[in-house]
């Protein structure tokens, strides 16, 4: 009987061989390690974990200048990113992942922020060049455009919790204010509450029930706005350098803030905190870098918000679980620092954006429920 051969080079390919009986969740992906067909040797199989066509897919071509916000829209069907070259693209989140449309020319100067809007078929930019703009995204037109600001707008959030059933946009920026707006694709130029913080605003992010706005400010605090008292409740401290971005769990309770000192922290925001300074974790994993950059975390949307993504200066993810404070996973994948990140509203799938103007669909293991 003759020797078996040395094994082939690692080099291998991706076969995906479905089974015609199992659902599509389940499928899995098996990896050999050999073109020819006669040296094959199953290396190991992958578990599907979700809907995506691949187990990884990079979202490319469409930017010519770094991704500074990417975002799934409420349903999860499409995904957006705005960036340097001052123009929007839109992408289906599944198979074909087609890229069916790109909005340039919204603004004069970079795009740094953007949300969908949760109660019509527009989406809000915010820009360097001062203004937010609304377009439709069923004509693919700017319908409003909104002097806002008097600086730089570094970050936006929108709520329909606030009552009356309108869309309440709300924006902050380098002039040091925290403005509100009627959201929607009419509504009045002038905003419907200003709030003077003092110093550059670098994030907004709004309270569950729309009554509060949380700003994080140049001065390493985050500051609680009461919206219809238009006056500051409380301010939340434990960063020792300026908070990046701020993201609401989704059950409200808990407020994910990077910042540049490399630290994430997370503050619980019930009314009644169990901790005096109100700092539920200290996460540690994700760099800010020297850039300076607005680095835009997010919580996991399938589970309830069990776990945290936060890009970082060294090219790649870090996923935490909140619970814990471990880190789940360290993503590489992109050539530049990773501004943004986003997790799909039902499924586990993350979205990240960088500065290699590229962005990556991947599937990771979903929660095991207790």
């Amino acid at each position: 009987m003759s020797k078996r051969g040395a094994s082939p080079p690692p080099g291998g390919t991706i076969i995906k061989r479905a089974r015609s009986g199992s659902p599509a969740p389940n499928m899995q992906i098996a990896i050999s390690s050999s073109n020819n067909e006669r040296e094959q040797g199953l290396i190991r199989t992958v578990k599907r974990t979700s809907s995506l066509e691949a187990p990884i897919i990079s979202l490319s071509g469409s930017h010519s200048g770094e991704i500074l916000s990417c975002r799934f829209d409420p349903t999860g069907q499409n995904l957006a990113a705005c960036s340097a070259d001052r123009s929007v693209s839109l992408w289906r989140t599944y198979s074909p992942n087609t890229n069916y449309g790109l909005i340039a020319n919204l603004h004069k100067a970079p795009i740094l922020d953007f949300q969908w809007s949760l109660a019509s078929q527009v989406l809000y930019t915010v820009s360097a060049d001062h203004t937010l703009a609304v377009t439709d995204l069923t004509t693919g037109q700017r319908v409003r455009k909104l002097h806002a600001h008097r600086g730089i707008i570094n970050a936006l959030d929108r709520t329909l919790a606030g009552g009356a059933g309108v869309e309440l946009v709300a924006t902050g920026a380098d002039d040091g204010t925290i403005r509100v707006w009627e959201g929607g694709d009419e509504g009045p130029k002038q905003p419907v509450s200003v709030y003077e913080l003092g110093c550059p605003v670098t994030s907004v992010c709004w309270s569950a029930d729309g009554a509060s706005i949380y700003a994080g400010a140049l001065d390493n605090e985050i500051h609680v706005i009461d919206f219809r008292k238009n006056e500051e409740v409380y301010s939340l401290a434990g960063h020792t350098d300026t908070p990046t971005s701020l993201s609401l769990s989704p059950n409200g309770h808990y407020l994910l803030s990077p910042s540049f000192s490399s630290q994430t922290l997370i503050h619980d925001v019930r009314p009644f905190s169990p901790s005096p300074n109100r700092i539920h974790r200290v996460l540690m994993g994700a760099p800010a870098g020297f850039e300076n950059t607005l680095l835009r975390g997010a919580w996991s949307k399938d589970d309830d918000g069990r776990r945290v993504g936060v890009g970082g200066a060294d090219r790649t993810v870090c996923i935490w679980e909140v619970e814990s404070g471990k880190v789940l996973y360290k993503l590489p994948g992109h050539k530049g620092t990773v501004t943004a990140v986003d997790f799909h509203p039902k499924e586990p799938i993350i979205l990240t954006g960088s500065k290699d103007a590229t962005m990556l669909l991947g599937e990771i293991e979903p929660t095991v429920s207790m």
